[in-house]
């Protein structure tokens, strides 16, 4: 019942149980009188009709609370449950309040996920619900987190933007039961699902699904729709706030060029690398890049193509390297690539199949590209950070001086260097 219409019955109620209350009032007070008075001297001989007007007024005095007492009696059931659903209303605003404090303290979607959960579980009790965030590329929605689904009907892990009408339309969206009800293509058939696009700033960040189920699902799934708008607000700023998050970190660990990570976050990966490495003696590599001739390239291409072959040499390396290898760019076109538990011989082979893919980029722009390579590990090489890193600079200069386009690799401890460190002050071949 909408708030105008509870207005008006609960004013037409009160004057009902009013104009009860004043006829129930006039026949006392009139009963009254009439008892004085026939009590009086010289009103005695009116007794009677006094009796028939005391008679009537208690008659009157029944029947108006005959009317009233229910009406009454209603009334205050109707203000008990306004009250109780003003309580309800409060209670779901403080909830909501909390959502929206605890998910300033979010430092991450887990984070995001377990106050979602906990919102839901007593805002949406007895709904099903599952949370879609879009991906970095932003071609697809992956699901971050779910919650009472059906475990025949669980909620699929990826959902296409273009195969979801709520990002289509850009509004909450009802997938109804039925062959003639528009539904996604990413929901099974049989099951209720209500999807609200979250928004923030103009720009969407993920999706919310809540399911009903059972024969009143769609009275109850209208019923908390407000609701479930409310929760989505609530949880896109704070998809937004942790996007930006995400972003800037990004930003402070990765070459805006090449997408690599920068030489601060590479020097802080390779100290723990090195620290584990003499922890658990493990082995540890580093292959050190140069392209080679890359200021001629600029020179007589233009700094547009050099860009482009440092992010396609940044992608043939990425795609060549293990999840757990860590590809940076050193400075300039210096890249550094850190191999956790590789030894000197396997960082060998793994810097010539970068040599190879390397060189094959030449024919993408009718110009030579090739690289350099210098190899070193620990504990063959160094027994440090920085003088592993300094070995591979100087295998890296060895190859330079002996032709280019090949990968040396640092002698071993004691042996010499196969190409030496670079002296003091002296250039390294382009």
């Amino acid at each position: 019942m909408k708030l105008a219409e509870v207005r008006i019955e609960t004013t037409a109620s009160d004057r009902r149980v009013f104009r009860a209350a004043i006829i129930l009032l006039f026949a006392l007070v009139l009963g009254l009188v009439c008892t004085i008075l026939g009590h009086v001297g010289g009103m005695r001989s009116y007794g009677d009709a006094l009796s028939w007007i005391d008679i009537a007024a208690l008659a009157v005095s029944l029947i108006a609370l005959a009317r009233g007492a229910p009406l009454a009696i209603r009334e205050m059931g109707e203000r008990r449950r306004y009250a109780a659903s003003a309580l309800e209303s409060r209670r779901r605003i403080e909830n909501l309040f909390q959502m929206t404090d605890m998910l300033q303290s979010a430092l991450g979607y887990d984070d995001a996920n377990a106050v979602l959960r906990a919102t839901a579980s007593q805002l949406l009790a007895g709904f099903g619900g599952a949370l879609y965030v879009f991906n970095n590329s932003r071609d697809r929605l992956d699901l971050s987190t779910c919650w009472a689904w059906p475990e025949d009907h669980l909620p699929p892990d990826t959902v296409s933007p273009s195969h979801c009408w709520a990002l289509k339309r850009g509004k909450p969206h009802v997938n109804h039961v039925g062959a003639a009800a528009l539904r996604c293509e990413h929901l099974a058939a049989g099951i209720l699902v209500l999807e609200i696009p979250m928004m923030a700033r103009g720009e969407v960040y993920g999706l919310l699904c809540v399911q009903s189920g059972g024969e009143e699902g769609e009275a109850r799934l209208d019923e908390i729709m407000p609701l479930a708008a409310a929760v989505a607000d609530a949880m896109s700023l704070a998809l937004s706030n942790i996007s930006l998050r995400e972003k800037l970190r990004t930003q402070a660990l990765r070459d805006p060029l090449t997408g690599l990570y920068n030489r601060r976050y590479m020097e802080d990966v390779l100290e723990r690398c090195v620290n584990l490495s003499e922890r658990n003696g493990s082995p540890v590599s580093v292959v050190m890049i140069d392209l080679d001739h890359f200021k001629l390239l600029n020179d007589e291409h233009g700094h547009a193509l050099g860009d482009a072959v440092l992010r396609e040499v940044a992608g043939a390396i990425v795609g060549a390297i293990r999840p757990c290898d860590v590809a940076c760019r050193y400075g300039g076109e210096e890249l550094l690539v850190i191999l956790p538990d590789c030894s000197l011989d396997d960082a060998v082979t793994k810097a010539n199949v970068l040599r190879a893919r390397i060189e094959s980029l030449s024919d993408n722009h009718q110009c030579r590209v090739t690289a350099s390579f210098g190899v070193a590990s620990m504990p063959d090489n160094a027994t440090k950070a920085n003088e592993l890193v300094a070995a591979a600079d100087g295998a890296l200069y060895a190859a330079k001086q002996t032709g280019r386009n090949r990968v040396v690799s640092a002698d071993r401890r004691g042996a010499g260097t196969s190409g030496g460190l670079a002296a003091p002050g002296e250039m390294r071949p382009e």
